[in-house]
């Protein structure tokens, strides 16, 4: 079931759980290309974002016309990630590969579905001649920022909001 991202990216990550794979939910257009593995995304990405609204699939086709792009981990058909991201150019960096979003499933923490996303991200941001990938992490995500300093990552800036 789905689109499978290439095989560099299927691993064993542990043999009695079975092979953790990447799915591209979106299309070259940013079209959603794999409807039933959007609904599947949905579970999962609600542990980190639970204020999207009732209507996910209409909210996450408004975020791929704006550019925005999912793929998933996959461990015998059940979606343990989600990642969102998207390419664009900007003033500061040139052309930036951000991620909206990086998830895993609370119960498949630590099993190799983060790494196994982020690896996926990082090659398609250099396959499209992006110089590194970039994300943001509440401040209260405290193993998340573990997660990302063990995978490299480093912190360039503060993001700043004023809400009106």
């Amino acid at each position: 079931m789905g689109r499978e991202a290439p095989d560099t990216f299927m691993q064993r990550a542990n043999m009695s759980e079975g092979a953790l794979r990447i799915v591209q939910v979106t299309g070259a257009e940013g079209e959603v290309a794999e409807p039933q593995w959007l609904s599947a995304a949905e579970r999962v990405h609600r542990q980190l974002r639970p204020q999207l609204p009732a209507g996910y699939a209409e909210k996450m086709r408004h975020v791929f016309r704006d550019g925005g792009e999912m793929c998933l981990a996959v461990r015998a058909d059940r979606v343990v990630g989600v990642a969102v991201f998207r390419e664009f150019e900007n003033t500061h960096i040139g052309r930036r590969f951000y991620v909206d979003d990086l998830v895993t499933d609370e119960s498949e923490r630590s099993t190799g579905a983060g790494r196994t996303l982020l690896a996926y991200l990082e090659k398609v941001a250099r396959d499209r001649g992006c110089p590194g990938l970039d994300l943001e992490s509440g401040t209260h995500r405290t193993r998340a920022h573990r997660f990302y300093f063990r995978e490299d990552f480093f912190i360039t800036a503060f993001s700043f909001r004023k809400e009106f």
